[in-house]
């Protein structure tokens, strides 16, 4: 049967959502969670429609791709099709070629995970290897320490404290209590809690967001940040314990994350709160 490439349109996202969520696995390399579509839901289920593609044979998603930006493919692929020699030259037509509907002309990045055949296809074509992130784990078999400080589990009534921090955390960022509510109507949603870490007199200092796949499967926080003002202070790593606690409650097996290399302070805060790194990993990319 022929590989097909589909734009699954708000009507289908809640298979694709449905098919990232079965194949997260504690064994496999860091790939493309349900979380990811679930954070990208802020700007509206129709955005996350028109950035989704799927590629399906016979009726089953082999694999799914997220333009997390105008040349950026976050890509991942089933755990049976990794090596699918028919899939990944399908897939490298897909993104080179513009007419597809994937990626534009000039310099793209495809992430992949390690060992799809698709990111060796694109090695061998000529593409580079962009900066490092590292991926880190943290295992919730047992009970995670407590954070040290109030954490709050925001619901709508308080999506605005949440924008804030999250605006005051990350430079440029204009997410706001409408783009919360936006997110937390997204099918990922149901499985997900947004946290907030206040300091002793009351104030808002960290907030994070955490995405069960389901029991017994990785969860993910995306995104993790701590206010400008109240930075190297500990509320990284108690935001950080905060968010592996509820995905434990949640039922997840470990918590992950993922964060640049370069990112020195991020890594150091992860770790402090019991993660661990694994290998590095690298985009590839096509140059103008």
């Amino acid at each position: 049967m022929a590989i097909v490439l589909h734009k699954p349109g708000s009507d289908g996202l809640s298979e694709a959502v449905g098919v990232l969520r079965e194949w997260q696995d504690d064994g496999a390399p860091m790939q493309l969670h349900p979380g990811d579509l679930g954070w990208f839901w802020r700007s509206g289920a129709e955005a996350t429609a028109a950035a989704v593609r799927t590629w399906n044979r016979d009726g089953r998603i082999l694999a799914v791709g997220l333009l997390d930006g105008p040349g950026l493919l976050r890509l991942t692929v089933a755990p049976d099709a990794q090596r699918d020699e028919e899939l990944a030259r399908q897939l490298v037509e897909d993104v080179t070629e513009p007419e597809r509907g994937v990626l534009p002309e000039g310099k793209v990045n495809v992430e992949a995970p390690t060992g799809a055949r698709v990111r060796e296809l694109l090695l061998e074509d000529g593409w580079g290897t962009g900066e490092p992130w590292t991926p880190l784990r943290r295992d919730l078999e047992e009970p995670v320490g407590e954070p040290g400080v109030r954490i709050e589990m925001v619901g709508p009534e308080r999506a605005h404290v949440f924008a804030a921090v999250q605006r005051a955390a990350f430079d440029g960022s204009r997410f706001t209590d409408e783009r919360w509510h936006a997110m937390a109507a997204g099918s990922p949603y149901a499985d997900a809690r947004c946290l907030v870490a206040h300091d002793r007199r009351g104030s808002a200092v960290a907030a994070v967001t955490v995405w069960s796949a389901g029991p017994g499967r990785p969860g993910l926080l995306e995104p993790m940040g701590v206010h400008r003002e109240h930075r190297r202070r500990g509320y990284g790593k108690a935001i950080t314990l905060a968010a592996a606690a509820a995905l434990r409650e949640l039922g997840s097996s470990s918590a992950i994350v993922c964060t640049p290399s370069a990112n020195a302070g991020a890594v150091a805060a992860y770790r402090s709160a019991g993660f661990r790194p694994c290998p590095e990993v690298r985009d590839v990319y096509r140059d103008v």
